[in-house]
């Protein structure tokens, strides 16, 4: 009884941090909707792949796009299915809400959750034991596991057609949600941790493969672009490189380049 209590306890203080940490301070979705309202648009199809609490996803839909998100842990699954209560019955018919992982295959993933800090929980060992190095991970526990089911970015193309945009934060599953990906979208984005660049660079090899690109990339929830204009993925490596070691986080993007020249 005690340790059920203790576990209630610290989802309710996880809940509690990630709403605080993407919802505040109010008139933060006006900065997120003028960001993404100059990348998609209206009717453009969008896989949010690791939800979490569900401020892209809204943002999406208030865009007016149409919004595929994944979030594997039952507690914010839950918390999507809640705000999303609140939207228009427009919001509602353009989503679907799907509680799977993704990853490189289809099957099941050991999910571990870290119940006092939810935004970092992880199906990938190698992520839990890299960022034992990161000062701002001193305070997190991963302190239980589920298993849920996983499907990958190919398998959502199959079911949902060519995304135009594909969000993908899922600590340190990114390659391998891109390891499942066998065409190239228009436009994508993956989170990277500047204390585990080696993460981010492959990721940046896995799209080279997938196709020609151009590059940008947001620091934190800054909401910006570095760079005025789009560059090489040889681009990105170096600035990655000249942050190795860093602690913050940020969102690399990927356009897909269709100019033959």
């Amino acid at each position: 009884m005690i340790a059920r209590l203790r576990s209630i306890i610290l989802r309710g203080r996880g809940l509690l941090r990630s709403l605080h940490m993407y919802y505040w301070p109010p008139g933060s979705n006006r900065r997120m909707d003028g960001f993404y309202g100059g990348l998609i648009g209206r009717d453009d199809l969008c896989f949010d792949i690791g939800a979490h609490a569900g401020n892209r996803t809204l943002c999406f839909l208030r865009l007016g796009a149409r919004v595929v998100a994944l979030e594997p842990q039952p507690d914010f699954q839950r918390l999507l299915r809640f705000l999303l209560t609140w939207r228009p019955a427009g919001d509602r018919e353009r989503v679907t809400l799907l509680a799977e992982a993704v990853g490189r295959e289809p099957g099941e993933l050991e999910l571990h959750l870290s119940e006092a800090t939810p935004t970092v929980t992880s199906g990938s060992q190698r992520f839990i034991a890299d960022t034992g190095a990161i000062r701002s991970f001193d305070i997190v526990r991963w302190n239980r596991s589920i298993i849920v089911p996983q499907t990958t970015v190919d398998g959502l193309i199959e079911r949902y057609g060519m995304p135009d945009f594909v969000k993908i934060d899922i600590e340190g599953m990114e390659i391998d949600a891109l390891l499942g990906l066998s065409r190239l979208p228009p436009l994508l984005s993956f989170e990277f941790l500047a204390g585990r660049i080696d993460g981010a660079l492959e990721c940046l090899e896995r799209i080279d493969r997938l196709g020609r690109a151009r590059f940008n990339l947001s620091q934190g929830e800054s909401l910006a672009m570095l760079w005025p204009e789009w560059r090489t993925s040889a681009d990105v490596r170096s600035w990655l490189e000249s942050r190795r070691g860093e602690d913050f986080s940020g969102d690399i993007y990927a356009r897909r380049d269709d100019d033959p020249a």
